[in-house]
C-alpha cells in the first residue's frame, strides 16, 4: 500500500499587494513541517507540487529540513482555484487585490470581514447555477483535482510515499470525494484545514483511502519570532 501526503502551503501573504508569497511566519511553519516529517523517518519517492509560488515556496523549505533538494514534479492540476474569479462573481471589484483590499479597509476585522465576502462567493460558486460566470467553474475545478489524484496513484508503485504541495480547496476536493461529500460541505472542510498541515492518504488496488485529515499537531503550542502563533488558516 503507497502513501500519499496531501500538505497545505504555509500562510500566504494575506491583505498584501501579491497574495501568492509565503508571509514570514508561513516561512516558519514549512520548516517546521519539514522538521515533523523528518521525525517520522519519512522517505519521499515522489515529491509533486502545484505550480503557485505558496506552493513551490512551502516545498523548499520543507525539503531542506529534510536534506533534500528543492526538485519536484509540477502539475497544474493540483494548482489552486482562482480565488479572484470567485470572488469577482459575487463582485466584480473583487477580481483584483487592490479591489479587495479597498472593500476589507471598511471593516473593524479585515480577516472577518473577507471571510463573510468569500463564503458568499463560495457558496455562488458551487451551487451550479452561475458556472458560465467563471473562467473554471466548481465542476472542472473538481474534475481537475479528482484528475491530477489519479495520475499520481496510478504512478506510485507498492509501499511507495508521494508528497503533495498544494492548498486547501484542492485538499477539499479530495476529500469530498473520498468521503462522497456535498459540494457545501468541502468547503466547510476547507475553513478548518490549517497551513502547513497534512492530510494522508492510503492507496491500494481499491484506490485511495482517507487515512487523516489536517495533522498539524507539529505546530501547537508554537510561537513565531514576533510571538504570534504558529497555526494559521488563511
Amino acid at each position: 500500500m503507497s502513501a500519499i501526503y496531501l500538505i497545505r502551503h504555509g500562510q500566504a501573504s494575506f491583505a498584501a499587494k501579491e497574495y501568492d508569497e509565503l508571509s514570514a511566519l508561513g516561512q516558519q511553519q514549512a520548516r517546521v513541517l519539514g522538521e515533523s516529517l523528518v521525525a517520522r523517518k519519512l522517505q519521499a519517492d515522489v515529491i509533486v507540487c502545484g505550480r503557485m509560488r505558496r506552493h513551490q515556496q512551502t516545498a523548499t523549505g520543507c525539503l531542506q529540513m529534510m536534506g533534500l533538494p528543492a526538485q519536484w514534479d509540477e502539475d497544474a492540476g493540483w494548482d489552486e482555484y482562482d480565488h479572484n474569479d470567485v470572488l469577482g462573481g459575487l463582485d466584480s471589484k473583487f477580481r483584483t487585490q487592490l479591489g479587495i483590499a479597498a472593500a476589507l479597509a471598511t471593516y473593524k476585522d479585515p480577516r472577518q470581514g473577507f471571510q463573510e465576502i468569500f463564503a458568499k462567493a463560495v457558496a455562488r460558486w458551487t451551487e451550479g447555477a452561475h458556472d458560465a460566470d467563471y473562467k473554471e467553474s466548481w465542476p472542472v475545478f473538481s474534475a481537475r483535482v479528482e484528475a491530477a489524484l489519479a495520475r499520481l496513484q496510478a504512478r506510485l508503485e507498492r509501499s511507495q510515499t508521494a508528497l503533495v504541495f498544494t492548498s486547501g480547496g484542492a485538499i477539499s476536493v479530495a476529500v469530498r470525494q473520498l468521503l462522497g461529500l456535498p459540494d457545501q460541505q468541502a468547503f466547510r472542510l476547507n475553513w478548518t484545514i490549517a497551513n502547513a498541515s497534512i492530510t494522508k492518504l492510503l492507496s491500494g488496488s481499491t484506490g485511495p483511502r482517507l487515512s487523516t485529515l489536517n495533522e498539524h499537531g507539529y505546530l501547537e503550542g508554537l510561537v513565531s519570532d514576533k510571538g504570534h502563533k504558529l497555526i494559521t488558516y488563511r
